[in-house]
């Protein structure tokens, strides 16, 4: 969460992750200052303000802080009411030249891989999405935008420090109208490093566009150029023996140049012209010597001169004399004196460097006319300074000393802003200023370019001597003139233990930011940067527009020697320092971490806590990191801003973040906010020494102050946000509980509204229907009028609603069916049909095959006993079983001998002896063909179905039966009498299998039987309380049966 946090509320994280503003530090010490920069970067905070200053160290890596979401939330934001951002400065430094409709400049300083670059880039397209847009708007910001890619191609170059390093100096001025609408830009650059050209140290490369055009350029391209797809080939390419980088995609890199030449309206002529500039270029750094015998510089067929004589539009011949002799003019005579290879080497080099040189400039002046705004109303103008940062190298020359002497004039324009704008708020705000103790670098500024005495002055001064002047005499002629400075030494001048730290052609120089050792070989010539007039003349005739109007511009018939390049930089500075001094100033200081541009990602230290360790050490070297702090003179803002008061604001915004802290401010100030402030900081026992009261700002002195004022303002926040949160909760739940309750009501109104009108309706529809059912009462017998058709629709509605709720459950159930009103008689009785069908058709569907038969035979039982015999309807319910005894309880020799016979059915009984009718347990089996009578041992008697003429019953409760069997032998026995429990249901298994249903008879009184053949007798029947079956004295057999009891 910190980081959304403004720069007061991140106080209260300060421990874990630094201060936002280094004014805020509790000491000004350097360890301070690079422990509070090691906080924040190790949680990827990698921007710290010094006031309203911009510290960016490089992480090398990609942080999700560009996106267009953060450019959203830094838009129109007081500056620290967020996290320190580039976009916040950048922004701010938009809406103050707005505001104040004056111009404003940010300078971006660091030394080389510092991020100098990035930094313009993301201001750039800050201001390209920020700022309103239109389709013309738009094109100037895409031409602003794509300069980038092309300045870079042909200005950047990989060094020792960094791939993308800019090898000139860069003002940038972004105009905008009266409504904030970027509508134009023009482009200043400053010394480019033309010796790169021709010269390169060990592991750094030339200028970008050559490898891109090598690597990059179309096959046809490359073919019309003359060139090779080999980089090795060209000498002016080769010297750093690194011309293939892994984190450089030059074909890429072509891709988007050629882009962005068209964006910024170089036509397809021109861009064909430029190529071929380059490509000369790559050709005359092939271009070889030999020598005569008197050691003069010789060409013989040389090829890469018929390329560099085609693509420039000039005479071979000529450039070929050009570059091996010089044109001496004396009077009108004209004398050519040759030249040797060193020279001839030196005039084709100067050539490449004044060609490259020229072409830089007129592609600067080209994207200009590009970008120019014709409107001729007043413009506001932020301008954009990318310059390089101050250089120590191993080995010093003089680009390092132009570079240094740019970074000291800088410096002290630096701290001349600063003091200015520190002393100008104080005079506003009537608070007394306190002169403050500063290393004032104008002494040396003035030992590099005081006129007559200053090194650049000297260094004029023995370019122009006639004579043989060399980098020593140089060298000399400083020790002569800047033999006492206490900022100078050289090996002679030095004491014993300084020289040995000295060559014989060194000086030194003490700089604002340390000491630095400077080689003065190649001074002279780097300095004089000539090129020989014939070449001159020459390329002034060339049919390459570029190369012809780059020289035209030189005037090659002015016959003054040109300005050298020493005097025509501090010229250009000179214009810099009144350009920026006339504009508001803002600053961006730009770090490296560490110089093998890793970021040490932190996820090692989980598997190799060594390794992570030195990881770490490289993402944040200390070391580096001092020294950049040192000579980009942080400290030195640090003490200036510190000097008095560490930390102001405005009364209002002061009043507006700590008013909780005093109750007489607290919620609301009513009067003027300065008396607010006064109020509030003598409630927190402000010391008078430790503030100033302004006009319109409070100025705090000691950092610690604001601290305990923060942290007191921490633990109120958790008090007020309980107090907020309770009286927040206890109105929420009131308003909802208000509410509720009106919603309540309502609801209850409506409610109410809605039944009446439902129980209004409701009475007129019942007087209706009560109405049409008494008419329909009383026409009820007449036929289907109007008047009655609802009242009978009603009454037969009724009936049937009746009628479903109390239809018969059973088939046997005739009486419990509806009597229905007179409208319904025949349809009741069809109902009734359908009704007693529908359940005899469910009734049946659910019969089983075994219930069916069971039914068969009862139906078979009731035509022969139903109203005949008393004890029927008694047998009615009691189920039929296949038979009463099984063949294991049958005597085995009797079941041998039946067997075949096919058992059907098997029933005990009591068989009654015709002599004395004595009674006898005995088994009746029936068979497919015969009844057996069987007693315990064997068969007593057997019944052919054939001889059975008659069966017997008598009409009561008794289970006696009466066989009446066909006696044709005397010897044959006769009838046979028996009793049985199961009488119904043996009697219809026997009439069934015997096929003898008609012979049997139900007979009342008495039954006669035939003991023998011609011997009669007879079972007489009668009533009693108690059954019995005894002889009686006639000699008959009487059976008493019980009354049957009535239902």
């Amino acid at each position: 969460m910190q980081g959304q946090l403004d720069m007061e509320g991140a106080l209260t994280a300060r421990d874990r992750v630094g201060i936002q503003d280094f004014v805020l530090l509790d000491e000004t010490t350097e360890a301070a200052f690079l422990s509070n920069l090691n906080k924040r970067f190790s949680k990827d905070l990698i921007y710290t303000y010094i006031g309203t200053l911009l510290v960016s160290v490089n992480p090398y890596k990609e942080l999700d802080v560009y996106n267009n979401k953060q450019m959203d939330l830094y838009m129109g934001v007081n500056f620290f009411e967020l996290p320190p951002h580039i976009y916040a400065l950048a922004d701010n430094a938009y809406h103050t030249m707005l505001a104040e409709f004056n111009n404003h400049f940010i300078l971006i300083s660091g030394e080389s891989g510092a991020g100098k670059t990035e930094a313009s880039k993301k201001i750039l397209q800050y201001y390209a999405v920020s700022c309103p847009s239109t389709a013309l708007l738009n094109t100037v910001r895409d031409k602003m935008l794509m300069s980038n890619p092309v300045l870079e191609a042909f200005g950047n170059a990989k060094t020792l420090k960094n791939d993308n390093s800019s090898r000139f100096g860069k003002y940038m001025d972004i105009q905008f109208d009266s409504e904030g609408e970027a509508v134009g830009g023009h482009i200043l650059n400053y010394l480019l490093e033309k010796s790169r050209v021709v010269h390169q140290n060990h592991g750094e490369r030339n200028f970008h566009i050559f490898y891109q055009l090598v690597q990059g350029g179309e096959e046809d391209l490359l073919h019309q150029l003359g060139l090779e797809r080999d980089c090795q080939h060209y000498n002016y390419l080769t010297q750093g023996e690194c011309a293939i980088v892994a984190s450089i995609n030059d074909k890429d890199e072509w891709k988007t140049v050629k882009n962005a030449l068209q964006v910024v309206n170089i036509d397809e002529i021109n861009t064909n012209h430029l190529f071929g500039i380059v490509a000369s270029v790559l050709h005359l750094g092939n271009v070889q010597f030999d020598s005569d015998s008197k050691g003069h510089a010789l060409m013989n067929n040389n090829p890469e001169l018929r390329w560099v004589s085609n693509l420039l539009g000039v005479d071979a011949h000529t450039l070929q004399e050009g570059l091996t002799y010089r044109k001496i003019e004396a009077q009108k005579d004209q004398v050519l004196s040759p030249f040797t290879i060193d020279h001839a080497i030196y005039a084709r080099d100067a050539l490449a460097k004044a060609m490259y040189g020229q072409t830089f400039t007129w592609l600067v002046n080209r994207i200009n006319e590009s970008m120019e705004n014709k409107d001729s109303s007043r413009k506001t103008v932020i301008g954009l300074l990318d310059i390089y940062g101050f250089e120590v190298f191993y080995v010093n020359s003089f680009e390092q000393f132009c570079i240094n002497y740019c970074n000291e004039k800088l410096q002290q324009l630096f701290i001349q802003l600063t003091l200015k704008s520190e002393q100008e708020e104080y005079e506003a705000e009537d608070i007394e200023w306190e002169p403050v103790q500063f290393f004032n670098n104008k002494i040396i500024c003035d030992l590099v370019e005081e006129k007559h005495r200053g090194i650049i002055s000297i260094l004029d001064e023995e370019c122009l001597r006639p004579g043989d002047a060399t980098d020593l005499t140089f060298l000399e002629r400083l020790e002569d003139k800047m033999g006492n400075h206490p900022h100078f030494v050289t090996h002679k001048l030095a004491d014993k233990m300084t020289r040995k730290t000295l060559e014989r052609g060194d000086f030194r120089l003490l700089h604002y930011a340390g000491e630095v050792t400077y080689c003065v070989v190649g001074f002279l010539d780097k300095n004089n940067d000539l090129l020989y007039r014939n070449i001159k003349d020459l390329m002034c005739q060339s049919k390459n527009a570029i190369v012809r109007e780059c020289f035209s511009t030189m005037d090659p018939d002015n016959r003054r020697r040109p300005e050298t390049v020493a005097t025509q930089f501090k010229s250009s500075l000179l214009k810099l320092t009144e350009i920026l001094m006339a504009k508001e100033a803002w600053y961006i200081r730009c770090l490296k971490s560490n110089e093998s541009k890793q970021p040490g990602t932190m996820k090692l230290f989980e598997f190799d806590p060594c390794l992570a360790h030195i990881l770490l050490t490289g993402q944040f070297d200390e070391a580096l990191i001092r020294h950049q702090v040192k000579y980009l003179g942080l400290m030195e803002h640090l003490r200036v801003r510190r000097a008095g008061f560490a930390y102001r604001r405005k009364y209002e915004d002061f009043l507006k973040r700590y008013k909780p802290l005093c109750p007489a401010t607290w919620p609301h100030w009513r009067g003027v906010p300065a008396d607010g402030v006064e109020v509030l900081i003598q409630h927190l026992g402000y010391l008078p020494n430790e503030y100033k009261m302004g006009r319109t700002k409070i100025f705090i002195r000691h950092p610690r102050t604001l601290y305990a004022t923060e942290d007191a303002y921490e633990r109120c926040k958790h008090e007020l946000a309980t107090r907020l949160q309770a009286k927040y909760k206890g109105y929420k739940a009131k308003g909802e509980f208000r509410k509720q309750k009106e919603a309540a009501t309502k609801i209850e109104t409506c409610w109410r509204g809605v039944q009446a009108r439902k129980e209004r309706e409701k009475r007129a529809w019942a007087v209706k229907v009560i109405k049409q059912f008494i008419k329909g009462y009383m026409t009820r017998g007449q036929a289907k009028i109007t008047d009655n058709s609802e009242y009978l629709a009603f009454v037969r509605q009724n009936y049937l609603n009746r009628l479903k709720d109390n239809l018969p459950k059973t088939v046997l159930d005739k009486t419990t069916w509806l009597s229905p009103p007179s409208v319904l008689t025949e349809a009741s009785e069809i109902l009734r049909k359908l009704h007693y069908r529908l359940m005899v058709r469910k009734y049946v569907r659910g019969i089983s095959t075994q219930r069916k038969a069971q039914l068969q035979m009862k139906l078979i039982t009731s035509s022969l006993f139903k109203g005949k015999k008393d004890s029927y309807p008694q047998s009615v319910a009691q189920p039929f079983v296949d038979s009463r005894i099984s063949e294991q309880d049958i005597n085995p020799r009797a079941l041998q001998m039946i067997r075949n016979e096919h058992i059907k059915y098997g029933v005990p009984v009591v068989k009654y002896n015709r002599n004395g009718f004595k009674p006898r347990p005995r088994q009746l089996i029936l068979t497919q063909a015969a009844a057996y009578v069987i007693d315990e041992a064997k068969i007593k008697q057997r019944v052919l179905y054939a001889f059975l003429k008659g069966i017997s019953v008598s009409n009561l409760t008794d289970g006696m039966v009466v066989f009446h069997i066909t006696c044709e032998d005397p010897k044959q026995k006769g009838d046979l009498v028996m009793q049985c429990d199961h009488l119904f249901e043996f009697l219809t298994k026997l009439g069934v299998i015997a096929n003898k249903q008609n012979v049997i008879k139900v007979v009342q009184g008495s039954i006669k039987i035939e003991i023998q053949a011609g011997k009669e007798s007879a079972v007489d029947f009668g009533t009693g309380q108690e059954p019995m079956v005894y002889k009686a004295k006639n000699g008959h057999l009487m059976v008493v049966a019980t009354r049957a009891r009535t239902r």
